[in-house]
C-alpha cells in the first residue's frame, strides 16, 4: 500500500530543513532516496549537511548515472539525485527498488505526465490498422507485436516500449501521453513530497487519476526543531507577506490593451503568440518603464513565456530574466523588482486528459502556485524576508495574488 506524505507547508516554513533533519537522525537506520530539482541545491545545500548521501557519477557508471544508481541501489547505500534521473526509473530500477526498504523524499513535484512528441493521429491510426497496439477502455496502449524490432518504422520503438511497460495512453484518438510508473511509489516505505498548494499540482491530478493515496501534513519550528503538523491552509501566517509585497498599480497594466480592453486571456500563450508588435512593444517599453522606475539593474527579475523573451526584453532588465518554472534556487534572493509578464494555463490537452477521467482541475490554483514559486525566488525568501516590488500586467494573475495575500479561497471553476 503506498503511504505518501505531502508536505504541503508555505515557502520558507522549513520543508528542506525537515528533510534534512529526518535524514540525518535517521541515517543509520533507514536508507534514503532524496530528489532535488537542481545539481546546484544538491551540492551547495544538501551534501554540505548531508554527507552520508551519494549523488550517483556517470564516471564510475561507465558512462550513465544511471548505471551508477543502480549500483548505489544494490549496495544499500542513501542516496540523492535530480528529478532528471528520477523519470529514467526503469524496470531494472524497479527490481532493484523493491522490498529494499528505502524512504523517498521527492523536492518539489515531478513531471509525471508528457506528450509523446512527433506522433501524429495518422500514425495511431497505422498502429491500430497494423494491430502494432490497442486501447483499452482506460485508455491505457497495450503493444501486441512483440516481434516488433522497429524495421516496420524505428520511430515506434520508443513507444512501444513504454508501452509495454503500461505507461502510454491514448488521449481523444488524437495523441499519446507517457505517464511516469505508478509502480514506483508503491516501492517505497514511505514517501514525502515537499511542496506549496499540492491541490493545484499535475502530480495531484495524477495521483488521483490512479487513485493513489497520500494525506496532507505542514512543517512548524517547534525549538531548533522542525516538526511536522497538522495540515491548515488557512493558518500559514499569509498576511504578514501583504506589507512585503508591493503590487505595482498604474496604467502599465492597461496601455498596452486596444482601447484600454482588458481581456480574460491577456498574455496567455496564445495572447502572447497573436499579439500585434505595437502590443508587444508597448509592454516592453512598459518592462522599461518599470525597471527604469526600480532602480539599479542587477536588482532585477523577469520572466515571460521563453519563446518571448527575446521580444519582450530591454536595456536595464535582459539579464535578470530566468523561466517561470524555476524553483528551489537561492541564486536570485538579492532581487527586489520583479516583473512576471505571463498568464499561466494548463495545456489544454493536459486538462482534458484528466478532466475526460473525472478529475477535477483548478487552472487557477496552479497558476498560483507557479507564480509564487517564482516570486519566492527573489529577496522575499530570505530568512529575514525583505521587502519586494512586482508587476504583473495580467488582471488574472494579479487578483490571485491579492486572493492569496487575503487569505482567499482559489476555487474549482465549473
Amino acid at each position: 500500500m503506498t503511504k505518501v506524505t505531502v508536505i504541503d507547508s508555505i515557502m520558507g516554513s522549513g520543508k528542506t530543513s525537515w528533510a534534512k533533519e529526518y535524514m540525518n537522525r535517521h541515517q543509520k537506520s533507514k536508507r534514503f532516496l532524496y530528489v532535488s530539482p537542481y545539481l546546484d541545491e544538491i551540492h551547495n545545500n544538501i551534501l554540505i549537511d548531508c554527507p552520508f548521501l551519494v549523488e550517483p557519477d556517470s564516471k564510475l557508471g561507465h558512462g550513465t548515472k544511471l548505471k551508477h544508481f543502480k549500483e548505489l541501489i544494490a549496495k544499500g547505500e542513501s542516496i540523492v539525485t535530480t528529478h532528471a534521473l528520477f523519470r529514467l526509473f526503469d524496470d531494472e530500477v524497479i527490481e532493484l527498488l523493491r522490498d529494499a526498504g528505502y524512504i523517498l523524499i521527492l523536492d518539489e513535484v515531478a513531471n509525471v505526465i508528457e506528450k509523446v512528441e512527433k506522433v501524429t493521429k495518422q500514425d495511431i491510426e497505422l498502429l491500430l490498422n497494423a494491430n502494432k497496439i490497442e486501447v483499452k477502455d482506460d485508455r491505457k496502449v497495450n503493444w501486441l507485436d512483440d516481434n516488433y524490432n522497429g524495421v516496420f518504422d524505428g520511430r515506434y520503438a520508443n513507444i512501444k516500449y513504454h508501452a509495454q511497460q503500461g505507461n502510454i495512453y491514448l488521449h481523444r484518438g488524437l495523441m499519446l501521453f507517457w505517464t511516469f510508473p505508478t509502480t514506483v511509489f508503491d516501492l517505497f516505505e514511505e514517501t514525502y513530497i515537499l511542496t506549496y498548494l499540492f491541490d493545484g499540482q499535475i502530480q495531484r491530478y495524477y495521483y488521483d487519476l490512479f487513485k493513489i493515496g497520500y494525506t496532507y501534513r505542514s512543517i512548524e519550528k517547534m525549538g531548533k526543531s522542525y516538526c511536522l503538523v497538522a495540515h491548515n491552509p488557512y493558518d500559514e501566517g499569509r498576511s504578514r507577506f501583504k506589507r512585503l509585497i508591493n503590487i505595482y498599480e498604474g496604467k502599465l497594466n492597461i496601455n498596452y490593451v486596444t482601447d484600454g480592453k482588458v481581456k480574460g486571456n491577456e498574455l496567455s500563450a496564445t495572447w502572447l503568440k497573436n499579439a500585434s508588435d505595437e502590443v508587444i512593444e508597448r509592454l516592453k517599453k512598459n518592462l522599461y518603464t518599470y525597471f527604469r522606475s526600480c532602480g539599479k539593474s542587477n536588482d532585477n527579475l523577469w520572466t515571460t513565456k521563453k519563446s518571448m523573451k527575446y521580444r519582450l526584453q530591454g536595456k536595464g532588465y535582459t539579464k535578470g530574466f530566468i523561466p517561470w518554472t524555476t524553483r528551489a534556487t537561492n541564486d536570485y534572493q538579492d532581487t527586489h523588482n520583479l516583473a512576471f509578464a505571463y498568464n499561466l494555463y494548463m495545456k489544454p490537452f493536459e486538462k482534458q486528459f484528466f478532466e475526460d477521467a473525472g478529475v477535477k482541475v483548478n487552472e487557477d490554483l496552479l497558476a498560483l502556485s507557479d507564480l509564487l514559486q517564482w516570486i519566492w525566488r527573489s529577496a522575499i525568501r530570505k530568512s529575514k524576508a525583505e521587502p519586494i516590488n512586482i508587476y504583473i500586467p495580467s488582471i488574472r494573475m494579479r487578483t490571485l495574488l491579492y486572493q492569496w495575500l487575503n487569505n482567499e479561497e482559489i476555487k474549482f471553476k465549473k
